[in-house]
């Protein structure tokens, strides 16, 4: 019989995608309030693999990603979820149309996890409609996509920049600055 052990902390992310970099701006002021400190906040990177946001939030639109200095028990990804959607519907337009695109996740040693609202045979189900998308994973000294990663996290600046946040989230552990979850 196995014992259980509960999960490190982990490295709470968030992908922004906006047009306007004034809302972006405002997001990340928003989410430091909610959240805490950034400890990274990324370059800019062209969201042009797909036009799923288009119709709603025009074009060309640009992803940020950004960590924050206090690791997450692991457990309250779902909640952090919930309230980004929450801070997404601050920033509608009057016809209702998303600025603001929010999606939160997690580093840990093994893997990178996103937060979903929608199921697939890759996604088991957390609580509350949130979903966990297994998105990367750590093997032979670098996350490595899997055969339904989306194309912008396969991406080899955006590996290189998950590996950068690995590392960083190696030294918060080392640091001790954290709690269980």
């Amino acid at each position: 019989m196995g014992k259980t052990k509960e999960p490190e902390p982990a490295k709470l992310f968030m992908s922004l995608i906006a047009l306007e970099d004034d809302i972006f701006h405002q997001g990340v002021k928003d989410l430091r309030s909610a959240l805490g400190e950034a400890d990274r906040i990324s370059e800019r990177f062209p969201f042009d693999f797909t036009d799923y946001y288009s119709k709603e939030m025009g074009s060309p639109l640009f992803r940020h990603f950004i960590t924050f200095e206090r690791l997450i028990p692991i457990p309250i990804l779902p909640d952090i979820k919930r309230a980004t959607n929450h801070l997404e519907e601050t920033y509608l337009t009057p016809h209702g149309d998303r600025r603001l695109n929010i999606d939160p996740g997690y580093i840990c040693l093994e893997h990178v996890i996103l937060a979903t609202t929608k199921g697939y045979a890759h996604r088991p189900y957390l609580r509350d409609g949130i979903y966990a998308d297994l998105t990367l994973i750590y093997r032979n000294k670098s996350f490595q996509p899997l055969e339904w990663t989306y194309p912008d996290y396969r991406q080899k600046g955006v590996i290189m920049l998950f590996n950068q946040f690995r590392k960083k989230y190696l030294e918060d552990l080392k640091g001790g600055e954290h709690h269980p979850c």
